[in-house]
């Protein structure tokens, strides 16, 4: 008998990724959503059994006999299906879990960080990829290189995957390389504080295991105070223009070789997307793959799904882009690369939606002023994900935008018109760049506005 897997809530694009995994081993994949999408359209290609529950139904978890239930952590524990595996027994992981158990056997490298895990991760497994040692790895986001996919299988021994640190899901993985860039709080649904943020990465390095690596950014403030803190792993400190390289272990005793970082001429001409270039070199560098095929790989990188992705032209030149950053240091980043970029100056209008009344609030303060670069700003609604009724009455669209630093702004309150200002204002306007900037359906408009 074939072995069967059922997952819930398969539309989120980490667990859809999982699912990929037991087709590959050939398990029967049954999977359940509150709604259908595009990424679950392609997901019915590769002969996933979905259903798309639109009202309360009957569990289908008594009809076969399954040995093993996912679910993504976002997932109540009312869930019906849930209560249903409980009370037949069935084995339950949840995301992070199942993840282990596939990931900690292999040579790991663990991508985990405050903002741009996704684009450092695709880098990394690319360049793999294209070597003789070849990769496993696990997105959040989707490459052409595979396939259109957010996950890559072979029998290769290495594993890249993308560790979330929200509620220390990745503290059940055991790398063999840990790379952790820049640290600022974040999910203060979950997070007392920024001290209570920096203990989840320290816990995540002592699941490093024995003699592995941790990669730090030495220009981050909070990245520092994880430096040495044990003497059984090594520590390689990215910089600017180059990295060390303990030599020998323990590295609190032995010097450190400065390494500057070659020349890498991206086709992508963003600073911030450059540095997680220059992480994926020193991931390979360690492993002796040639350096001539190291920067290769990176320079021949274009964009992923989601991240700085341009979508194409619209029937008036301008520029449509989808960028899934909702977090204020990324948005002001990614709207000062796209202000500064190169071949000239292009005006910029940027429809954000926020994702989650809770962290809209914990992080009012700094959305206040990470707009500037944008010369025009609509924000259709807030994204609802697990908040409460009491965050719901404190903030809202309308009162999101009166306390934004901007002279040209629009709070539009209903997502559902959007799509109808947008174009109307596109009729008027010529060679922009039109911007999604979203968390959740604020994407789905890509469909639906013209482009060449």
């Amino acid at each position: 008998m074939q072995n069967k897997v059922y997952i819930i809530w398969i539309g989120w694009i980490w667990i859809s990724a999982i699912a990929r995994y037991y087709l590959h081993i050939w398990y029967e994949v049954f999977w359940s959503d509150m709604c259908d999408s595009e990424l679950i359209w392609e997901l019915k290609k590769e002969w996933c059994k979905i259903i798309i529950w639109t009202s309360p139904h009957p569990s289908p978890l008594e009809e076969r006999e399954f040995n093993l239930v996912i679910y993504t952590e976002a997932v109540p524990q009312n869930n019906p299906e849930l209560v249903k595996a409980k009370e037949l027994n069935i084995k339950i992981q949840t995301y992070p879990e199942s993840l282990a158990e596939i990931v900690n056997d292999k040579k790991l490298v663990a991508i985990s960080w405050t903002h741009w895990k996704s684009t450092t991760t695709s880098l990394t497994s690319l360049v793999l990829k294209n070597s003789p040692e070849n990769v496993n790895a696990v997105i959040w986001t989707i490459l052409k290189e595979f396939w259109n996919k957010n996950a890559y299988f072979s029998d290769s021994e290495y594993f890249i995957i993308e560790a979330c640190e929200y509620k220390r899901s990745f503290l059940k993985y055991k790398p063999t390389v840990a790379v952790i860039i820049n640290i600022e709080i974040d999910h203060l649904d979950y997070y007392k504080d920024l001290e209570d943020y920096i203990s989840a990465y320290k816990e995540f390095l002592d699941n490093v295991k024995p003699w592995g690596f941790a990669i730090l950014n030495w220009e981050d403030e909070n990245c520092k105070k994880l430096l040495n803190l044990r003497e059984d792993i090594n520590y390689i400190e990215i910089y600017s223009e180059y990295y060390t390289h303990p030599q020998p272990l323990p590295c609190k005793e032995g010097g450190k070789e400065k390494i500057h970082f070659p020349e890498i001429n991206m086709k992508v001409p963003w600073e911030h997307i450059l540095f997680d270039t220059k992480i994926a070199y020193v991931i390979w560098k360690m492993v002796w793959i040639e350096e001539n095929k190291v920067i290769k790989s990176l320079e021949d990188y274009t964009w992923v799904w989601r991240r700085m992705e341009i979508i194409g032209k619209t029937q008036n030149n301008n520029t449509l882009m989808s960028d899934y950053w909702h977090h204020p240091t990324e948005i002001k980043l990614t709207l000062k690369a796209l202000k500064n970029q190169q071949g000239g100056f292009s005006p910029l209008l940027t429809i954000f939606q926020p994702h989650q009344y809770n962290r809209t609030l914990e992080l009012l303060e700094e959305f206040k002023n990470c707009f500037w670069d944008t010369d025009k700003l609509i924000v259709p609604n807030i994204y609802e994900s697990r908040d409460s009724e009491e965050d719901k009455k404190k903030i809202n669209s309308k009162k999101f935008v009166e306390l934004i630093n901007h002279p040209d702004k629009i709070d539009w309150e209903n997502f559902k018109n959007t799509l109808k200002l947008i174009e109307n204002w596109e009729q008027k306007n010529k060679n922009w760049i039109i911007i999604l900037m979203w968390a959740w359906n604020i994407d789905d408009l890509r469909k639906k506005i013209k482009t060449n």
